[in-house]
């Protein structure tokens, strides 16, 4: 993946997390201390080391046992230093911890709240399924157009870097009805189901199908016989990369400038031309009138390309008299203003 593809980086990954740090350090201070206790009984008081270390230890802990054996000056004076040093670096390891893994505790549960929630207000957004190298291409092409947009990964590590302020990961096993719920089936245009085997595309495709009969589904084929597979289970669209790759392999060879054209009219970042899809609602100015009186090539300088029929016909370079009607969808080339002008009008 490219770096400017990068949706974001986790500075904590591949670090220990903050409440298992903690714990670590109050183990070792637990550690240093009955071991310097035990040594220091042994050096002042020329104990075993098992006598010195059942001392060290009822020290620390305060327990109140009686001295293993009677304690001159120099030992009182250690047993009392070792005492005021330990109790306080025992409470305050012991401490440390504690508000470290309830902090960390707290912390997850408040991100999971957060997310719950965001996932819930979510509507009309996009579900991408298996955030693989072409999940992340694609969130990156929806992260860039500020479309909202859920990702769904089993891989917990492949989300470890997954930041885009417009976009849900969402940890689960897309092949599960409860998993698809969680991202909003009911309530998504689009589900693209990118997952690594043919098998749990087309159980993911027949699974959101059953859910929800108006979402758009796109679905990845990697073998040839899958495509027919996958649009019986219900997909709207399918995708097979290595076909596609293989076309456009041919294509740069065979029509290079035809090819540079689309990709600069199909990049969202390019400002000065673009082609793009407008549907045409109920309401519309557009409605019923001659695309000659629409202003679209006129006013707006648009070149519609096609119009697409509701019935799925498709009117390429349509004539001036062609009458726009309700739920057509205008394929247009222009630059990116006029084509947000045009998106206004057709409601």
């Amino acid at each position: 993946m490219r770096p400017d593809m990068n949706l974001g980086s986790n500075p904590l990954k591949g670090t220990i997390p903050s409440g298992y740090r903690a714990t670590v350090v109050a183990l070792l201070v637990v550690i240093i201390l009955v071991l310097g206790g035990t040594f220091g009984y042994m050096a002042v008081e020329r104990w075993s080391f098992f006598d010195s270390l059942y001392m060290a230890v009822i020290t620390l802990t305060s327990v109140g046992y009686m001295e293993v054996h009677p304690l001159d000056l120099n030992g009182r004076v250690f047993t009392m230093g070792l005492l005021l040093t330990g109790v306080f670096s025992l409470f305050f390891a012991a401490t440390s911890a504690i508000r470290s893994i309830v902090d960390g505790e707290l912390t997850g549960q408040l991100a999971r709240n957060r997310m719950e929630k965001k996932l819930q207000s979510l509507k009309d957004h996009i579900i991408i399924c298996g955030y693989g190298r072409m999940g992340r291409l694609v969130a990156h092409e929806f992260a860039q157009q500020s479309i909202p947009f859920v990702v769904i990964e089993r891989n917990d590590h492949l989300l470890a870097d997954f930041k885009a302020e417009h976009g849900v990961a969402l940890a689960g096993d897309a092949t599960h009805d409860e998993t698809l719920r969680r991202a909003g089936i009911d309530r998504a245009r689009t589900l693209v189901t990118l997952a690594a085997s043919d098998a749990d595309n087309l159980f993911i495709t027949m699974s959101a199908r059953l859910m929800s009969d108006r979402v758009f589904i796109v679905a990845r084929a990697e073998d040839e016989g899958a495509e027919k597979k996958l649009m019986k289970a219900g997909a709207s669209r399918v995708i097979s990369p290595y076909v596609i790759g293989g076309q456009r392999v041919a294509q740069a060879v065979l029509r290079p400038s035809v090819v540079d054209f689309i990709e600069l009219a199909t990049r969202s970042d390019y400002m000065a031309l673009q082609i793009e899809e407008t549907v045409v609602r109920k309401g519309s100015v557009l409605c019923g009138q001659p695309l000659r009186d629409t202003g679209l090539r006129q006013d707006l300088g648009l070149i519609v390309v096609a119009i697409k029929r509701p019935d799925g016909r498709m009117l390429f370079n349509p004539a001036p008299e062609a009458e726009i009607i309700e739920g057509d969808t205008l394929i247009t080339l222009g630059p990116k203003n006029q084509l947000d002008q045009l998106r206004t009008l057709a409601g």
